[in-house]
């Protein structure tokens, strides 16, 4: 299979040698397939169906298994994020404890509604199931970062230490 037409950039050359400096540690090649889209997305912020197309060549897997993964995990972004992914958790726990007030709080301050990303490109603000930290709801993943405990005015100085 031809790798596809893309404006995109190949993946880096560090992109394979980590493919290839983990490859012992799993059964076979397709095995793969979450760190290299952890990999992908690290490189290009988000995981685009050209980047599913490369994956799915790379790895000799359908696409369609590629984007299912892709589709299942919420820590993959079919669409570009901001620098800061600011995920709140909306199960029940954090619910209970206001996170969809916090929600709202956040979209007034960054000046955006859940699910866009402002036009400085510093943040989007997304929803994601149970982040599973429910004795510390309500919980909001930054990036890879967990905040936990949160209420308004823990939100206002963390948007202010992003900024």
């Amino acid at each position: 299979m031809s790798a596809p037409a893309t404006t995109e950039k190949k993946f880096t050359e560090a992109f394979y040698k980590e493919m290839e400096r983990i490859q012992g540690f799993y059964p076979n090649k397709a095995a793969l397939l979450l760190p290299a889209l952890h990999a992908a997305q690290a490189e290009r912020g988000w995981i685009s169906d050209t980047t599913m197309e490369e994956i799915s060549a790379y790895l000799s897997v359908p696409k369609t298994r590629v984007k299912e993964v892709v589709t299942f995990y919420h820590m993959f972004h079919t669409k570009p994020v901001g620098k800061f992914n600011l995920q709140f958790c909306n199960n029940i726990a954090c619910w209970l404890r206001g996170s969809e007030e916090l929600i709202h709080h956040a979209e007034k301050k960054c000046g955006i509604s859940l699910g866009e990303t402002t036009k400085d490109g510093r943040f989007t603000i997304s929803e994601v199931e149970c982040l599973g930290s429910c004795g510390t709801a309500p919980v909001c993943q930054v990036n890879e970062d967990y905040h936990e405990n949160l209420d308004a005015k823990s939100i206002d100085r963390l948007l202010e230490e992003l900024r």
